[in-house]
């Protein structure tokens, strides 16, 4: 089950693993896009739980869970510099 906020601009569900925790994924230019197609709900880009025991990966297309392979934390380290990096040049590109 997907939750979704538009007012919020927020969506939330549990990890698909089973380990109970919830996943909040912002809505942004920056952060994750919501698609809906009148039937079906996807998010992009993926979804990585690095934060979480299971460190869960998975896409959410067409409302079903597509798993993805694991990342190391060499990947994710990187995954997120480049994260920090496209929300710099958006916000000060926006300011400007």
């Amino acid at each position: 089950m997907l939750y979704i906020s538009m007012e919020y601009a927020t969506t939330i569900h549990l990890c698909p693993c089973g380990c109970g925790n919830q996943v909040i994924t912002p809505l942004s230019p920056t952060d994750w896009n919501l698609s809906y197609d009148g039937e079906t709900v996807t998010l992009y880009p993926s979804i990585g739980n690095w934060n979480f025991p299971c460190r869960s990966h998975y896409w959410i297309r067409k409302s079903k869970i597509v798993r993805a392979p694991g990342w190391s934390d060499s990947k994710v380290n990187e995954g997120r510099k480049k994260d920090k990096k496209k929300k710099r040049a958006f916000f000060t590109k926006e300011k400007k």
